[in-house]
């Protein structure tokens, strides 16, 4: 039997200018250098064989010390660097101790402590708490929260008793799908759309997903009943048209659903992005839910979710973005592990180490100090990156985005007060968290019987 293996792309960081300054500093300890030597062999490798020349300089100036104000944040030059004779090495006789105690590339993490007030109240981990934004609720031991901000390794939070969770408990430990598989996703979801419109019978349609798939015979019967539940209520969002479902829930909330299978890294993108321009242009403050299949926008008070979504361009997204992210959690958490790569936090010096709250602090006030000097500081452009490239993927949401602009890629509405076959996922995440789990059960069955119902009704 003949097997097809796809290829999928691979995300490989590149020009990560933190790294850079790093292996400058090792490269200036053992020799002297000529300017276009270092630079023309920096350019040999994969990962920086685009870097732009006045991205080089930059770390250059950074590392030099051409940037004196920061000197009063204890960040001091660690090379020397003569333009005239363009040559390159170390300054000062303990910087191969400052190299050796502080190299590497992983971050230091640690617990955040949870606060209402002067009051701790528990523990979450680093990576959860950097992707929490001002009025996300999630769960600690077994009661909800709002998250408010965060000083050093402090999260201020307040009670919100008796609200759904914006953010499920498993969150940080999910890993995403990828965009091309996302992609592979839909154009199947849109093969079967085409065999229900045909009204092919279920047997039909069953051996076809046996013969696209290869899976055994109750995984095809439940992928079968799963997509024609979604095309007997609504429709099927695919790689040809993006749903937006505005549902209300029993509270009288008021959901705006994003159908948009791209993977959870173009989907948090995305989803800042709309959240950011609904912000800006409706003054309307805005909780947003994420996953790999869709996300959603919730409010209280009317918006208008299309507006700010029509808003958004393909050339325009980076600058939105950078707006967006500008004071949030995720870029000051990762200033901090950029700061610390770079050597401007040195973790360890004359035996002393610094430990992981000191470091965020001290990371808050330099990014403070380095915003002053330039929004393109090299450093904070590489926190920047980081966020959009690795841990989002801003390139796979701006080919989205000029999809929608070209007219390949179609957006759809519809209003219901049951959210969707495949919407459910989404919107009970966070009501499952606060269930005990005799009791989650019973909840599903009775949501799934209602969508059910609705389907009954309509034929």
């Amino acid at each position: 039997m003949l097997c097809f293996i796809k290829k999928y792309n691979i995300h490989i960081p590149k020009n990560c200018l933190d790294v850079l300054a790093q292996q400058i500093i090792g490269m200036a300890i053992e020799q002297v250098w000529d300017y276009d030597e270092l630079l023309g062999l920096v350019k040999k490798s994969y990962n920086y064989h685009n870097l732009k020349t006045e991205d080089f300089n930059e770390v250059l100036n950074f590392l030099a010390g051409e940037y004196t104000s920061l000197e009063d944040r204890h960040v001091y030059a660690k090379i020397w660097w003569d333009k005239e004779e363009k040559k390159i090495g170390k300054r000062g006789k303990s910087l191969r101790i400052i190299y050796m105690t502080n190299l590497g590339t992983i971050p230091d993490q640690s617990g955040i402590i949870v606060k209402i007030g002067a009051q701790p109240i528990g523990q979450l981990d680093e990576s959860f708490v950097e992707k929490l934004k001002p009025w996300d609720i999630f769960v600690l031991g077994g009661n909800t929260y709002m998250f408010k901000f965060s000083r050093g390794m402090v999260a201020q939070v307040s009670s919100a008793a008796g609200r759904t969770p914006t953010v499920p408990s498993w969150f940080s430990e999910m890993l995403p799908l990828s965009f091309d598989l996302a992609m592979d996703i839909q154009r199947f979801r849109s093969l079967v759309e085409d065999r229900l419109v045909a009204k092919e019978s279920k047997k039909d349609i069953i051996n076809f997903i046996h013969s696209y798939l290869y899976v055994d015979d109750p995984a095809a019967e439940a992928i079968y009943n799963y997509i024609k539940e979604q095309y007997d209520f609504a429709m099927i969002p695919s790689h040809k048209k993006i749903l937006i479902e505005h549902y209300i829930d029993e509270n009288d909330k008021k959901y705006s659903i994003f159908h948009t299978l791209f993977g959870r890294r173009v989907n948090d993108c995305l989803s800042r992005a709309i959240a950011h321009a609904i912000a800006r242009k409706q003054k309307r403050a805005v909780e947003i839910g994420i996953n790999d299949n869709c996300f959603y926008v919730t409010h209280d008070k009317d918006i208008n979710v299309i507006d700010a979504f029509k808003l958004l361009k393909s050339d325009e997204l980076r600058r939105v973005m950078d707006l967006a992210l500008d004071s949030t959690e995720i870029l000051s958490r990762r200033f901090r592990h950029c700061a610390a790569r770079a050597f401007m936090i040195l973790k360890r010096y004359k035996g002393h180490e610094k430990r992981v709250g000191r470091q965020q602090v001290s990371s808050m006030i330099l990014m403070n100090a380095v915003k002053r000097i330039s929004a393109d500081f090299p450093i904070l452009k590489e926190a920047r990156r980081e966020v959009l490239e690795d841990l989002m993927d801003i390139d796979n949401t701006i080919n989205v985005l000029k999809m929608k602009e070209n007219g390949t890629l179609k957006v759809k509405e519809i209003t219901t007060r049951i959210p969707t076959p495949f919407a459910f996922n989404l919107i009970v995440r966070g009501c499952t968290d606060i269930y005990k789990a005799e009791d989650k059960q019973k909840f599903l069955q009775r949501m799934h019987s209602m969508v059910l119902a609705r389907i009954g009704q309509k034929k």
